[in-house]
């Protein structure tokens, strides 16, 4: 049953853009340098697993087992949030999205400082916590039942995209916001590759900020009342 969102409809979708687009330069550092992983998106790591058997890959499997069970342990614990907080909704955003800024921080400090490394087994933890906090992110965003906005996954959107679409003898429902996920996602996948040709950990720490930002509109934003 979805939730109501504790600000207006307008600030919702943007507070949840913003975790979208932290979604693209997490999983831009974990495919291009961590190793060919997902840290958010988990569809292309099921995937992953499936190559096992090949006898060739590029894929680092002990990554993507780790990162899919770290995902999953990570939307635990985003449940334990919605069952414990759920009652207070701007507490429970807040809470669950601030928890994830203070891990993806404590991940960009200690990449940045070197004791985690991107090219040894340290990286593991990296993945761990960077899908961990995903994983938390998506059981958030999934409360508001806005199927576009899971902020991690694009692939129930684009299909929106189609079947709605006046090609598909429809309306076009919906098509703005669904765009706007998917370039959303996209610019952040750009900015993430971009910037991880020179660096790494500032770009986990602007996820983090984005995090934060998201948090505070869900925090400080008015009530949904005063804008309808």
């Amino acid at each position: 049953m979805a939730v109501t969102s504790p600000v207006s409809e307008p600030l919702t979708v943007t507070g949840l853009l913003v975790l979208t687009f932290s979604t693209g330069l997490v999983d831009a550092i974990s495919v291009l340098v961590l190793g060919h992983v997902f840290v958010a998106n988990m569809t292309g790591n099921v995937i992953f697993l499936g190559f096992w058997f090949a006898r060739q890959t590029v894929v680092d499997m002990t990554a993507a087992v780790v990162a899919f069970g770290s995902f999953l342990i990570g939307a635990a614990i985003g449940g334990r949030f919605v069952r414990h907080l759920a009652h207070d909704t701007r507490r429970w955003v807040s809470v669950a999205l601030l928890v994830e800024c203070v891990v993806l921080a404590v991940l960009s400090i200690l990449a940045g400082t070197g004791v985690l490394d991107y090219h040894d087994n340290t990286k593991l933890i990296l993945i761990a916590g960077l899908a961990l906090a995903y994983g938390s992110q998506n059981a958030t965003a999934r409360q508001f039942g806005i199927q576009e906005l899971s902020t991690t996954v694009l692939t129930s959107t684009i299909v929106g995209i189609g079947v709605d679409s006046r090609l598909a003898g429809g309306r076009g429902e919906r098509e703005k916001l669904r765009w706007s996920v998917v370039l959303t996602i996209c610019a952040g996948a750009v900015v993430g590759a971009t910037l991880s040709r020179f660096t790494v950990a500032p770009v986990i720490a602007l996820a983090a900020v984005l995090v934060a930002v998201a948090a505070g509109i869900f925090m400080f934003g008015p009530p949904a009342a005063q804008n309808d």
